[in-house]
């Protein structure tokens, strides 16, 4: 058994096998998921996971340079916009619209849906590399 970091399997093998600019999405509970991207679903109820608990969970486990968010999120979630920002200060974030979000998520690797409710609290993750 693994005894730290990242304890999700089928969210560890994905990380495992991303590659540069590759991306993984970490998502609410309402973002649509494309068909044909691999879901990683970790609802089990309204805020259980917490966005950010699996953020922080992913965030220690995978080397991003890069990171794109929905303009919405700043103006209807205004908590979890500073929330995400701390997490991901020194890393480029690109801003766009909600629609082209969710446009976006159908390069992901996969998509993890958490159990969270606050509008917008989205991320898609750009992998860098550690050299």
């Amino acid at each position: 058994m693994k005894k730290t970091g990242l304890l999700n399997q089928a969210l560890s093998n994905v990380i495992a096998g991303m590659g540069h600019m590759d991306t993984l999405c970490v998502c609410d509970a309402g973002l649509p998921i494309p068909m044909s991207i691999k879901r990683i679903d970790l609802a089990v109820s309204k805020s259980v996971p917490k966005f950010l608990d699996v953020l922080d969970a992913v965030l220690g486990e995978i080397q991003i340079e890069g990171a794109i968010i929905a303009e919405e999120l700043e103006q209807a979630s205004p908590e979890m916009y500073k929330s995400m920002m701390t997490r991901l200060q020194g890393v480029n974030v690109q801003v766009v619209s909600h629609d082209k979000f969710k446009q976006q998520t159908h390069r992901a690797k996969a998509i993890a849906r958490t159990g969270e409710f606050t509008p917008y609290a989205n991320v898609i993750l750009i992998a860098g590399v550690v050299f």
